[in-house]
């Protein structure tokens, strides 16, 4: 069994939860909003506990799913707290209008947080090119994009994520991230022209 820590109280981080306690993982939340925490944490249930914010997270994994202007300033209250982690940045750096990424050519918001987290930390990207309403439903596979510079952490994130029910495709290392967060801005101009976002950017494997 692993344990898993989720930063964020949104749909992400419901639906990531949901199916990580269907897959026999344990889970933690933590936001600021400890009330809130603990309301997620039972609705989950499957032992689901509610981890104090800004304390050592109890998982190995920490799923930052937060918005990407979010992310620094948690990075900076967790500290050493992130030290040995894996941390897998979900964000997609994007406008108010999701018409375009805010993070400069040539880089990323995962790069970003690589840098301002403790050098100990991995960082993985992944399930930024999944739409939550997908996530939501905990019978429906989906392929899931990842990118990362430590070979082991994607391993453990990958383990992960196929107990979500979910297929992890490497696209290699985290420079990659990038592109991964400009096919977010593909698949929200996609769901802006069809109406609706009931629909998932996979890899159709033959072979």
């Amino acid at each position: 069994m692993r344990t898993i820590s989720i930063v964020g109280l949104g749909t992400m981080a419901a639906a990531i939860g949901a199916r990580a306690v269907r897959g026999g993982n344990a889970v933690e939340v933590t936001g600021r909003d400890s009330a809130k925490a603990e309301e997620l944490a039972k609705k989950l249930g499957g032992g689901t506990t509610a981890g104090a914010f800004g304390a050592v997270p109890a998982g190995d994994i920490v799923i930052l799913a937060v918005p990407h202007a979010a992310a620094a300033p948690i990075l900076a209250q967790y500290g050493d707290a992130l030290a040995g982690k894996i941390i897998v940045d979900i964000s997609n750096p994007l406008t108010e209008d999701l018409s375009a990424k805010v993070t400069p050519g040539g880089t990323s918001a995962a790069q970003l947080i690589a840098r301002a987290a403790p050098a100990s930390a991995r960082v993985v990207k992944a399930f930024d090119v999944v739409f939550g309403e997908v996530l939501a439903d905990v019978d429906r596979p989906a392929d899931v994009l990842i990118a990362g510079d430590d070979p082991q952490a994607k391993a453990e994130v990958s383990a992960f994520i196929e107990t979500l029910g979910l297929h992890p495709r490497d696209t290699g290392d985290l420079t990659m991230a990038e592109w991964l967060e400009g096919a977010a801005l593909l698949i929200i101009g996609l769901a802006k022209q069809n109406g609706n976002a009931d629909f998932t950017l996979g890899i159709d494997v033959h072979g």
